[in-house]
């Protein structure tokens, strides 16, 4: 099994940027597909990106495509994702996601971490 843990969320400006990581620990990732959803107060959890074991292959959901990037570096066993142009209903409890195969739906995601808080402000 293994561990996510995610970082580098925080209060950030419309129109800034900001890069998430997630830690993984336990396992290797090279034979995990990865993926990014979040959740605001109040709404269910959404998908926001996903990628293939070997980052040739992303999904990202309408809202954000064009702005945010995600990426991993399996070396360092750790997943990203470099978020561009923010706007106010980017804010979300973001939670990194680790399955077995590419995909938008959450319940192929065995493995979740704790997440982590972004918050966009005028």
């Amino acid at each position: 099994q293994v561990q996510l843990v995610e970082s580098g969320g925080g209060l950030v400006q419309a129109g800034g940027s900001l890069r998430l990581s997630c830690a993984a620990s336990g396992r290797t990732i090279i034979n995990l597909y990865m993926g990014w959803f979040r959740q605001a107060p109040g709404k269910e959890r959404e998908f926001v990106a996903s990628i293939n074991r070997f980052g040739t292959t992303t999904y990202y959901e309408d809202s954000v495509k064009g702005r945010f990037t995600i990426s991993r570096d399996n070396g360092k066993n750790t997943l990203y994702l470099q978020m561009n142009n923010v706007k106010l209903e980017d804010s979300a409890v973001y939670y990194c996601a680790a399955g077995g195969r590419l995909s938008r739906d959450e319940t192929d995601f065995g493995s979740w971490g704790q997440g982590t808080q972004v918050t966009v402000s005028s």
